[in-house]
């Protein structure tokens, strides 16, 4: 409505809008439209509404990016990218813009976003009638000899009109007069005006005429321009120069140098003198662009090149050349030369990128539109033909358009950021001329990530190693996990993964979830826990998220905290005493008795070591120091003492060592009393007899449940996959004092903590801790025989669960007590027969009986 508002109102309204082309090519809908309005619109005025003439929802034009892509330097119009109308930015002068009287077309692209649309618009301006004719010159001079015969013809001087079409030049007119009237002949898109004579002139009659031509177009209403003429009246010059050719043609490259010779004139006059010397010009009514390129010489009829042509601005001109004589009046010959200007390849092709998108996700598929260009060259023909392509090696292609040298840039292959996160697209256009020229256009495009990658630990399973009496809160170890991704796709937390009620370590462990440190909830005990395994995931922070897991074996390292225990001898109170009787009689290397003493920790902090604090005769009795036992060095004599006191000494190799002492009184009595005192222990042993005869029953049943239990464990093991966990093994080669060792393989590695007294032969590994061993090739053998029964009882399957028996009902109690820790650990999934139950509860071999003489 405002447009034909516009119409009413002003003097155009001979134009109006016109008509929308709708194509369809291939998948994609492409619409044309077309559009014709007046030139010289006010800025503002609406040309249409593009959306509602394309179809599109208008609802959604500002979130698909709506907007006029303009190709020219020059933006004359903009689209409301909200309701779709086309509106002129800027007033259009369509002389300026289009030259000559053919249509007058502006192309737009019209560009839309989500999916990716282009259409284009042509703008047809229409031409109005705002330039009035004007001539070259205000004046025109005409000699004319007197013996001109009527029907002579002299051309006038042409008048321009920069209008098109119908506002352009209609006619001429003649002041009324006597002897003259005008003609015009049609040449090319021009009328020329020719002053006709039609009745002879008489100079002694009148000498000068003044006539006035009048210049009219076609407007409504007309517009005109004046040209006063001017008529001198001569005597008689009757022949005129003419030239050898009309038209001259000739055809020069548009890189010819400036000063090079483009064509020679050349007109003949038969009349002599100065009636036949001739002068050469060019036609003064000559665009004045064609004054700044060409140049005539006067003389010769030489024209020249004085300035540089281009074919893309011009591929035709046309000149005007005059031949005059000298005669009074002078004759005028008149030619054309048209000079056609051949195309050179001197224009690079351009590379326009009409959309791009500076991103794409690395899981895009392939075909995926990353950005839109078109290609164009000024050059014409073979020269102005283009071939595109992408030259650098990248995942991206070319996909031509409809249209021509318009393409679309697509991914031809899958994407990967960590590999590649940003590609640099350069794109080469190179047309068909020769020598060819080419263009290189360089699209940066990023790869966005895309949650891919599960975090990953470099190692699987993980060893750590801990000292007991950890100090609780502290953090003891850490692991670290790394994401090949990038921002929060990288971003990881850790957690222990849960298990079932019995191996849950959740309850004395923590992990921070920023930095995987894992921190102890509690203080461990070797003697109670000497390794455990558990699992860290790592989750990272994309969606959906991704997340690994490793293994994490821990292993609990001894140390010296335990004191050692005196096993033997113990008093009814509990205190390390005991009283021995020997025969006076008995010779050097009699066996006293035996200090029994245990160490809950291993190596060297469980490697005991006995010593004489204090003795009555150090001549008389002797210590073992590493068995504990006391043996006489010499026979009795009569003057030695009835009762002697030795205190021994029981100190651990740990560092800061650790020691306990015990007491024995030994008793030296005749023969006669040591047998009695004999025969009172055998009757005290046939009181516990039937006590010795219930707990070897108890310790059957704990037997035989302990076998079963061990060997429905081995099928599971067995039945497991191998893992690196090192595993464990008793060393049963001790003697002498409870010595207990601990045998474990980690790799091709095997070790072994030993106890109290290391075997002969047993070497400490150089770089090991100092409580571990190499395990010799031979093991040693008893220093001591024992008898059958008490041999056969020790090598049993379970010497773990041996009580030492006293002969009192206290330590029967005792030794229960210790039954009842065995029978509970046994649930627990303990591994390995009698090594297994030694490893993991030393504190049962506190109840070993290594007791030969009491059996």
């Amino acid at each position: 409505m405002g447009f034909q508002g516009l119409c009413r109102s002003s003097d155009y309204c001979l134009y109006a809008f016109s008509v929308s082309i709708l194509l369809f090519f291939g998948n994609q809908a492409v619409a044309e439209l077309r559009y014709s309005i007046p030139e010289e619109v006010k800025e503002g005025t609406l040309i249409g509404n593009v959306a509602k003439d394309l179809g599109l929802d208008k609802t959604s034009l500002a979130d698909r990016r709506f907007r006029v892509v303009s190709g020219s330097k020059e933006t004359f119009f903009d689209v409301n990218p909200e309701s779709g109308a086309l509106h002129i930015s800027k007033k259009i002068d369509r002389e300026e813009l289009c030259h000559g009287s053919g249509a007058c077309l502006m192309e737009l692209k019209i560009l839309v976003e989500n999916p990716l649309e282009i259409h284009y618009v042509v703008v047809e301006i229409a031409d109005v009638n705002d330039h009035f004719p004007v001539f070259s010159e205000k004046e025109q001079i005409f000699e004319i000899a007197e013996n001109i015969s009527p029907g002579s013809r002299f051309e006038l001087h042409v008048a321009r009109d920069p209008d098109a079409g119908i506002n352009s030049i209609r006619t001429y007119s003649l002041s009324t007069n006597d002897h003259f009237e005008i003609e015009t002949t049609q040449s090319d898109d021009e009328k020329i005006p020719f002053l006709v004579l039609k009745k002879s002139l008489d100079r002694e009659q009148r000498s000068t005429h003044s006539l006035l031509v009048t210049a009219l177009d076609g407007g409504k209403p007309p517009k005109s321009g004046t040209l006063n003429v001017s008529i001198v009246v001569l005597d008689i010059n009757d022949n005129r120069p003419t030239f050898g050719h009309d038209p001259y043609q000739i055809e020069i490259y548009e890189n010819v140098s400036v000063g090079a010779t483009v064509i020679r004139v050349n007109a003949v006059d038969p009349d002599e003198g100065n009636n036949g010397e001739i002068e050469y010009s060019l036609g003064k009514t000559l665009a004045r662009k064609i004054y700044d390129l060409f140049e005539l010489d006067s003389l010769s009829g030489i024209i020249t090149v004085k300035g540089a042509l281009d074919f893309e601005e011009s591929e035709i001109y046309k000149l005007d050349v005059h031949a005059s004589d000298k005669g009074t009046p002078p004759l005028i010959g008149r030619s054309k030369v048209i000079v056609k200007i051949k195309d050179v390849n001197d224009n690079v092709p351009e590379i326009e990128v009409t959309s791009l998108s500076n991103s794409v996700l690395e899981n895009s598929k392939p075909g995926t539109v990353i950005s839109l260009i078109s290609v164009t060259d000024k050059d014409s023909g073979v020269n102005g033909k283009i071939i595109s392509s992408i030259i650098s090696n990248v995942p991206f292609e070319l996909k031509p358009s409809y249209k021509q040298n318009t393409y679309s840039v697509v991914t031809k292959g899958l994407l990967d950021r960590e590999e590649v996160s940003q590609y640099d697209i350069t794109i080469k256009a190179t047309d068909c001329g020769d020598p060819p020229l080419s263009t290189l256009k360089t699209l940066s495009v990023q790869i966005l990530d895309v949650n891919d990658n599960s975090p990953h630990f470099q190692q699987n399973p993980l060893q750590f190693y801990i000292i007991e009496n950890n100090v609780i809160g502290s953090s003891i170890f850490s692991v670290t996990a790394k994401d090949n991704d990038k921002n929060e796709n990288a971003e990881l937390s850790y957690s222990i993964a849960r298990a079932g009620s019995e191996k849950d370590v959740t309850s004395f462990l923590n992990v921070n979830a920023q930095n995987g440190h894992i921190t102890a909830l509690k203080s461990f005990d070797f003697e109670t826990l000497k390794t455990f395994q558990f699992q860290v995931v790592a989750t990272d922070s994309g969606t959906p998220s991704l997340s690994n897991n490793v293994t994490v074996n821990v292993f609990i390292l001894d140390q010296n905290d335990n004191a050692p225990v005196i096993l033997y001898p113990l008093s009814s109170n509990g205190s390390a005493e005991g009283v021995e009787e020997i025969p006076r009689n008995v010779h050097a290397g009699h066996l006293v008795t035996k200090v029994r003493a245990y160490d809950a920790d291993i190596g060297y902090n469980g490697w005991l070591l006995f010593s004489l604090q204090e003795v009555t005769d150090h001549s008389l009795f002797g210590l073992d120091r590493y068995t504990g036992q006391i043996r006489t060095l010499r026979s009795f004599t009569e003057t030695d003492e009835a009762e002697h006191k030795l205190v021994i000494l029981v100190k651990d190799n740990g560092n800061v060592s650790l020691s306990a002492t015990a007491t024995v009184v030994v008793k030296v009595v005749e023969p006669k009393e040591a047998f009695a005192a004999s025969d009172v222990k055998s009757a005290s042993k046939d009181d516990d007899s039937n006590v010795t005869f219930y707990l070897m029953i108890t310790l059957g049943s704990v037997s035989a449940l302990f076998i079963i239990s061990i060997v429905v464990l081995i099928a599971m093991q067995c039945s497991k996959t191998p893992d690196y966990t090192s595993k464990y093994l008793e060393d049963k080669n001790y003697d002498g004092t409870l010595c207990h060792s601990i045998q474990y393989r980690s790799g091709d590695k095997r070790y072994m903590l030993v106890g109290p007294r290391m075997s002969i032969g047993s070497t400490i590994v150089p770089g090991s801790h100092a409580n571990t061993l190499v395990l010799p090739d031979r093991r040693r053998r008893s220093e001591e025989v024992r008898s059958i029964k008490q041999s056969y009882f020790l090598q049993s399957c379970v010497p773990s669960t041996m009580i030492f028996l006293k002969q009192n009902l206290s330590f029967i109690s005792y030794c229960q007590k210790k039954l009842g820790i065995v029978l509970k650990k046994l649930d627990s999934g303990i591994t390995g027969c009698c090594s297994s139950a030694t490893l993991f509860f030393p504190a049962t071999q506190t109840a070993i009986v290594e007791h030969r003489e009491y059996v």
